[in-house]
């Protein structure tokens, strides 16, 4: 019987579709929307100040582009430790924000997560997880795609999980939970009437109170290059307010036996420096609709030395009819891209 629900939860290509909705709701607080700003150093006025959030038409603090991804890791938990080995390492490669609602200090969210994409490539499950979150009046608010790649066991050090079990934070659960979720028997739910949420179409239509207006930009413009220093107090610090307690990103014994040059910065970190690039200079953090990221590299931050990663960008294109244009993201750290492709999809006044 142990064996038949090992083999089941390992089939990840079997459960696509498997979903469920979170049974608590997660309330947006006003000092953690600026805990987070603070992580992805993203000064903007409206992710502190309610005047300056209602000068832009906001009711609260409205949160940073990419906040709903430390959400998502909790969420998301049941779902990794159903299709995932104990002994598996999960990497990011993807991640892409929809946003249908701005995010404000009081709003209560609630997510339905799906396991809605699993390929093989390479000997290795890619997954994409896709989480949307409800909020209380039943408008979906954002939708969120996120693609990971299990790196098994066996291509990882040996040592390695006997390192992690003695840096990691006191109370964190490693241990496989595999067997546990499998002998619940993976109920795959379909939303119908009563559960499905409706799309909210307030960031497609607000009128967006931007810096740039439309009439002043034009294909091949450039965003002014901003550089972002990081320091391992910037990456400890992220770590604690996202939840996202990886000791690659603190701890250089477990880098190296990750084959890592040395400790790196999280991947959600630089998508969230790069948003708040994006939104720096549009002026109006809710006037970003679409963000995508495939991430290619790392961004190395040595124990002796600040790291740092430069962000330009440019326009790609533009639409007269919606007043939107797509903006191009060029990260780049120690003369690497980070980024293989990173777009954002922006409304103007």
């Amino acid at each position: 019987m142990k064996e038949s629900l090992m083999e089941a939860a390992f089939d990840a290509a079997g459960l696509v579709g498997y979903r469920y909705r979170t049974e608590d709701f997660y309330e947006m607080g006003r000092e953690k929307i600026r805990e987070y700003a603070r992580a992805v150093q993203d000064l903007h006025p409206a992710h502190w100040s309610e005047d300056a959030a209602g000068a832009l038409g906001y009711a609260g603090l409205i949160a940073p582009t990419t906040f709903l991804s430390t959400v998502a890791m909790l969420a998301n938990r049941r779902l990794l430790e159903t299709v995932v080995s104990g002994d598996d390492i999960v990497v990011q490669t993807d991640q892409v924000f929809e946003m249908h609602k701005p995010i404000l200090t009081g709003d209560r969210l609630i997510s339905d997560v799906e396991l809605t994409s699993v390929r093989r490539i390479a000997d290795k499950n890619l997954l994409t997880i896709t989480n949307t979150f409800i909020d209380q009046t039943g408008d979906t608010v954002q939708v969120m795609h996120t693609t990971v790649v299990a790196i098994t066991g066996g291509d990882v050090n040996a040592d390695m999980s006997e390192t992690i079990e003695r840096v990691i934070m006191s109370g964190l659960d490693t241990t496989s939970q595999t067997v546990i979720a499998a002998a619940d028997g993976l109920p795959v739910t379909k939303p119908d009437s009563k559960t499905a949420a409706r799309l909210s179409q307030v960031s497609r239509t607000r009128v967006p109170h931007t810096a740039i207006r439309f009439h002043d930009i034009a294909i091949g413009d450039e965003l002014p290059t901003r550089t972002v220093r990081l320091t391992r107090g910037d990456l400890v610090n992220y770590a604690g307010v996202s939840g996202d307690a990886n000791p690659i990103h603190w701890h250089d014994d477990v880098a190296a036996l990750a084959g890592l040059p040395d400790v790196i910065a999280h991947g959600m970190l630089t998508m969230g420096l790069a948003a708040g690039f994006v939104t720096g200079w549009l002026g109006d953090p809710g006037a970003l609709i679409r963000y995508g990221v495939r991430l290619s590299n790392y961004a190395v931050v040595e124990a002796d030395s600040a790291g740092s990663i430069e962000f330009t960008g440019r326009i790609k294109s533009v639409d007269a009819a919606t007043k939107t244009a797509v903006v191009v993201i060029v990260a780049k750290s120690a003369g690497r891209k980070v980024f293989g492709l990173a777009t954002a999809d922006v409304r103007l006044a």
